[in-house]
């Protein structure tokens, strides 16, 4: 990495912070200038316009998200062990990721009737983790770890909202329980997809 490209990487990391702390709407060059201690021109340099930041940081914050909770989980056992994995790193992806909220819930309540770029940026990443979760539920059924009648969808729909009820609760509420209460609804999600008692799985 050049160090144009080591500065810029630098900069990202500022900014994706700052941006959970004020919201990404609020990110501007001018809030990243003040934190980073460089001048508005020598960030130009670097990003076109408030909006190409934006993007940049969605992107920034996506690429630490495949580092710090997706490959760490693709390397585990397939099936629900890869579920739980997920699961915990994507807990603690909101807890210890920035020292503000997560980015991407953050940005979605801010721009979700905003159409653009920013918009588009975080659609993308919103489609793409959700078809990660599908992806691995369909491995725990095929592993049997879950009925044959289960839908990734669906449970993938349903771990979202469990997920974004503990970003509620933790952040906003400041529930001291959001995490066990999260775990909880966890536990009975996957119950809900075991085999039942009995049950022969078609070959």
């Amino acid at each position: 990495m050049g160090k144009g490209e080591s500065t810029k990487a630098a900069v990202l990391d500022e900014a994706t912070e700052l941006a959970s702390l004020v919201g990404l709407g609020g990110l501007t060059l001018g809030t990243l200038a003040a934190a980073t201690k460089l001048s508005k021109s020598g960030l130009y340099a670097h990003f076109a316009s408030k909006e190409s930041l934006q993007v940049e940081v969605l992107q920034h914050a996506r690429e630490k998200f495949v580092d710090v909770v997706m490959r760490p989980t693709l390397a585990t056992p397939r099936g629900e062990p890869r579920l739980r994995e997920f699961f915990d790193r994507w807990l603690r992806w909101q807890s210890t990721a920035f020292g503000g909220g997560c980015v991407f819930v953050d940005a979605a309540s801010e721009f979700d009737d905003q159409e653009g770029a920013v918009r588009d940026e975080l659609v993308r990443a919103e489609r793409d983790k959700l078809e990660s979760v599908t992806m691995i539920v369909r491995t725990a059924v095929g592993e049997g770890h879950f009925r044959d009648d289960v839908d990734p969808e669906q449970f993938a729909y349903e771990l979202e909202g469990i997920v974004l009820a503990h970003h509620h609760a933790r952040r906003l509420m400041r529930d001291g329980t959001a995490e066990s209460r999260a775990r909880r609804a966890f536990e009975r999600l996957l119950e809900s997809c075991r085999p039942r008692a009995g049950e022969v799985r078609q070959a």
